[in-house]
């Protein structure tokens, strides 16, 4: 055996070690079995996601405040590594799969578009209007890493990875978290279906626990963490977190995580679930609806939703027309399309195109994208 074969195998051997409930590499499956490299299937994942051209952009994308003069503020790309580490050290406690999970957790908000969730409600009204189906960044992180990267081959990500990304819809709350075996027809299933259904993709469970607890973590990165955001902008004091949050889960983002993390590795250790005590659960639950009523219901003003609102629809008719009158010196064509390969273009509905080219903006880009067309319009 050489060198390379013997690292090969040592890798895989830390596995070993791993809890019963874990998802190990020899589960791994790959939409397109191709033979594995020296790195386990899970750690290529990540570098093939950290190497990703969407990757790069979540440098430039909204976590909860757009445009705001504030190094300090929250990016999508620190929301992601936060949600990884926590993530990871969860899985670690509990003998799971970290290589899964740091995949999951890095790649699951690739399909966010700009403006953070408020670009999302925009383009998913759209995408109802025009194409009768919603848009859901989680299920826009799946199509990007599928059919959208690597000029529209896709990057061959395990399911498990896919998966998890797919399922980790951080708005929904539960206090038992389990794992749902699937085959690999059984995920693409849930995908095809989610896209169709919102009401379908509320419901579906990832496959592995690894899954589950990336779903959890990302609450837990951002819940905390909005609250330290609105302070440094002074939408709000620390003072106005109520008494009875302060007392279980804390009252800053370091605390919150801890008390958090420790209760579900109290709870969660030695089973095949992810499970919140009752009384951090409802906490958590409290703690994201003040979040909504103090944070994100006022991230934006008025005048701010109206302009976004008018500037994707403006950026979506405007490359749709430019598609359908084969425009090729549209920025459509020369920025996009130009890197795609045949199958995506003959494959896709020009409407579906322009909702996949927004999608992927940056907040910058997409302003700069606004500005330019109505100075071309005058």
């Amino acid at each position: 055996m050489d060198t390379l074969e013997v690292i090969k195998e040592n890798l895989l051997k830390k596995e070993d070690s791993l809890s019963k409930y874990a998802c190990k590499s020899v589960d791994a499956i790959r939409l397109n079995p191709k033979e594995e490299d020296i790195r386990p299937p899970f750690f290529r994942d990540t570098d093939k996601i950290i190497y990703s051209n969407s990757y790069a952009r979540y440098m430039d994308k909204t976590q909860v405040y757009s445009f705001f003069n504030n190094d300090h503020i929250s990016r999508r790309m620190l929301h992601v590594q936060l949600v990884s580490k926590v993530a990871r050290t969860i899985g670690r406690c509990l003998n799971l799969n970290e290589d899964l999970i740091e995949a999951i957790g890095l790649g699951h908000d690739i399909g966010h578009t700009p403006l953070g969730h408020t670009g999302e409600k925009f383009l998913n009204e759209i995408s109802m209007n025009e194409l009768g189906i919603p848009f859901m960044h989680n299920l826009q992180s799946v199509r990007n890493y599928m059919y959208i990267e690597n000029e529209g081959k896709g990057s061959n990500l395990t399911i498990q990875v896919l998966d998890g990304m797919m399922c980790h819809n951080g708005e929904i709350l539960e206090r038992i978290y389990e794992p749902k075996n699937k085959t690999k027809e059984e995920f693409l299933k849930d995908f095809e279906e989610s896209c169709k259904s919102a009401e379908y993709a509320s419901k579906i469970k990832p496959m592995t626990l690894e899954g589950c607890v990336v779903r959890i973590s990302d609450i837990i990165a951002y819940i905390g963490r909005d609250i330290e955001d609105s302070i440094v902008l002074g939408k709000l004091k620390r003072d106005d977190i109520p008494k009875h949050i302060k007392k279980v889960l804390g009252d800053n983002n370091s605390e919150i995580i801890n008390s958090i993390v420790l209760d579900i590795i109290n709870n969660s250790y030695g089973k095949n679930a992810i499970i919140l005590s009752k009384d951090v659960f409802e906490t958590i639950n409290e703690l994201i609806n003040f979040n909504y009523k103090n944070i994100y219901n006022n991230a934006n003003t008025k005048e701010d939703l109206a302009y976004y609102k008018e500037g994707i629809n403006k950026l979506f008719y405007y490359y749709l027309d430019d598609l359908e009158k084969n425009k090729e010196k549209s920025k459509i064509y020369e920025l996009y399309l130009v890197n795609m390969n045949k199958d995506y273009i003959n494959s896709n509905d020009n409407k579906k195109i322009v909702i996949d080219f927004i999608a992927g903006m940056t907040d910058d880009y997409f302003l700069n994208e606004v500005t330019s067309i109505s100075v071309n319009k005058k």
